[in-house]
């Protein structure tokens, strides 16, 4: 009696360090080598065609499960022959360890990147206060916010609508803190109504183009 098909996957799979033939469709090609890896996830088999002296590089070719028409054992993985179980330490070339450490510190520093990118958010604020924010911390990292309040520098809080009348020294007899303060966030202010007003001309030269040039546009007058 004939035994079970094994699908293509599981019997790669299976084989993981063997050498072995492949032939593939529709181009009707054959690779000769070892199987490296088998993902069933993504239905794709990693074929090492070095010749096997080799121990630092490779020459691997990544096929689509589906594309193979018959694969032939050539020999067993070298633990297989020896009765020994597979380890990781017998890949081909080498696997090396993963520093966790490292990657623990890259995990940390994009959460400690992402935190500090959502506290620098103002919420429930204009994008005119939004824009004073991004303007002071620039230059004085320790800007925060306290609710819809701007505290910069830890020595000026500036309440809304944010005009210099509206700032206020954390520490009595600050003035000098509070001076600079109202000086920078004028020039801010300014420079956030210049931007404002040339995009509003800009708006508006590019829908005075489109009038003049849209279907209810006067063509030509001709004389009579």
């Amino acid at each position: 009696m004939a035994g079970a098909i094994v699908p293509h996957e599981q019997a790669l799979s299976d084989v993981l360090g063997a050498r072995v033939r492949i032939t593939t469709n529709p181009a009707s090609s054959t690779i000769e080598g070892t199987v490296f890896a088998a993902d069933p996830i993504t239905n794709l088999v990693a074929v090492n065609t070095a010749d096997g002296k080799q121990t630092q590089a490779g020459n691997y070719h990544v096929i689509p499960i589906s594309r193979i028409q018959s694969f032939e054992l050539l020999s067993l993985p070298q633990s297989a022959q020896s009765g020994e179980a597979t380890s990781f330490a017998d890949a081909v070339p080498p696997l090396h360890a993963l520093d966790t450490q490292a990657l623990r510190r890259r995990e940390v520093e994009a959460v400690t990147k992402l935190q500090q990118g959502e506290a620098r958010r103002g919420k429930g604020v204009t994008q005119e206060a939004q824009d004073l924010f991004n303007a002071f911390i620039r230059t004085m990292p320790t800007t925060r916010w306290d609710g819809a309040n701007i505290i910069v520098a830890d020595a000026v809080v500036v309440a809304p609508p944010y005009r210099a009348d509206d700032c206020r020294a954390l520490h009595a007899g600050d003035t000098a803190a509070l001076a600079r303060i109202r000086k920078v966030l004028e020039m801010e202010r300014q420079k956030i109504e210049f931007r404002n007003a040339s995009a509003a001309i800009g708006a508006a030269n590019t829908f005075s183009r489109s009038a003049a040039s849209g279907p209810g546009a006067a063509g030509p007058r001709k004389g009579g």
